[in-house]
Order: C-alpha cells, then sequence, then structure tokens
C-alpha cells in the first residue's frame, strides 16, 4: 500500500475475516477482533476521497454522471479486483473452515477488505497517505471512464426497450452459504436469455447479473 504502519495491528485487524476473529467466552462478540469495523470507516473514506478525485477531474460535469462515476468506481467487482492486484487475498486470514470453502476469494469478501484495509491506513497515517494510495490503486479505472457508466440494471433496461421487449425479471436463484455470512445467487431473465450474479446483498447480485447479461448480448 506504500505506506509503513507506525500500527501494524490496525492492518492485522484488516486482514482478519469475521470467521477468524477472537471469541470471548467461547463466542464470537460481533465486529470484534474483526475487519468489519474498518470496513464501515474505509467505505466512507473512499468514497470522500472519490468525490474530491472525480470533482478536480471532472469540473464541468454535474451531479448524474459523478455519481454514476463514483458508484461504478467504488463497486464490488472493482474493489475485489484492486484487492486481488494488492495481494489481500493472500495476506487475509479466514478460519481453517472458511478458507477450504474458499471464502478468501470471493468478491464480497476481497472488496470488504480493501475497504478495511483503506480504514487502517487513514487511522494510522491520515487521509493524505491514504489519498495516495487510492490515487495510485484506482488510477487505470478512473482513467478508463471516458464517458459516465450506465447503471448495468439502467443499461440492460434500456436494451429491452429498444427492442420492443419485456422488461428484465430478477428473481432469487438461491441463497447459499452460512447464516452470518450470505451470499444470493440473482437470476434475470429477457425472453430466452439468462444472466446471473452472485453477492452478499440481493442489490449487488441483481446488478452483477445484469452485467453478466449485458455481456451475453449483441450491442
Amino acid at each position: 500500500m506504500g505506506h509503513h504502519f507506525a500500527r501494524p495491528a490496525l492492518l492485522r485487524e484488516a486482514m482478519t475475516h469475521r470467521s477468524a476473529a477472537h471469541k470471548v467466552r467461547g463466542k464470537r462478540v460481533k465486529g470484534s477482533g474483526s475487519n468489519e469495523r474498518l470496513e464501515f470507516v474505509g467505505d466512507r473514506v473512499l468514497g470522500l476521497l472519490m468525490a474530491e478525485w472525480l470533482a478536480e477531474r471532472f469540473p464541468q460535469e454535474q451531479e448524474g454522471g459523478l455519481g454514476r462515476r463514483l458508484a461504478h468506481l467504488v463497486s464490488q467487482p472493482v474493489l475485489a479486483a484492486i484487492a486481488e492486484a494488492a495481494g489481500l487475498s493472500t495476506a487475509l486470514s479466514v478460519a481453517a473452515s472458511e478458507s477450504r470453502a474458499g471464502v478468501r476469494n470471493r468478491a464480497t469478501v476481497l472488496a470488504d477488505a480493501m475497504e478495511a484495509a483503506i480504514g487502517a491506513l487513514y487511522f494510522d497515517g491520515g487521509i493524505e497517505p491514504a489519498r495516495r494510495f487510492v490515487r495510485r490503486a484506482w488510477e487505470a479505472a478512473m482513467v478508463a471512464q471516458a464517458e459516465p457508466p450506465k447503471d448495468a440494471k439502467t443499461g440492460l433496461q434500456e436494451w429491452a426497450q429498444r427492442r420492443g421487449l419485456d422488461l428484465p425479471a430478477y428473481q432469487v436463484a438461491a441463497r447459499e452459504g452460512p447464516p452470518h455470512d450470505p451470499i444470493f445467487v440473482i437470476a434475470v431473465t429477457i425472453g430466452e436469455h439468462t444472466g446471473e450474479g452472485r453477492a452478499g446483498s440481493k442489490r449487488a447480485a441483481e446488478q452483477l447479473a445484469a452485467e453478466s447479461l449485458l455481456g451475453q448480448l449483441k450491442p
């Protein structure tokens, strides 16, 4: 991350999945020892830094376009890709059973770890080290945005409307994983075409399903 931590314990906490968190009297205290609290902070820090950067980079653009850009840049797929590039999947501490299940490679887990790492960076060094890291790690994703991206669900809906088809239909195909860490599987259908998305929330899974189906359809 380009930062020497004065308090390494913060980074260890950021890299601790809740499955590996400490227990008190045999029971895990919610949020205790895991990266959940740092994730909460990192999410807000990332949002602020990204909004600042977008306002600087696109001084003539209005709220709608800036908002779509920001939503894309802090989305789960982008966060997970940056976390993977930074090597967080190998640094993440998870319970042995969860590791065997492949939890450390889940997009939702990687995205959460990335936000937690940013939270740790902010608490250890303040806003400037966090800003330097974000601008370096997100540079390629930022440059790739020539135009404000469309929300995947909106894009899919417009694709169907242009062809006089019924609107996309979303449904929960399955719910996987333990109760404390569910993964929703959402299927979206337009006519005979179907896409699928998996994520830790229904909203995120719907977006991924829409992206999957858009990728299959012709422009």
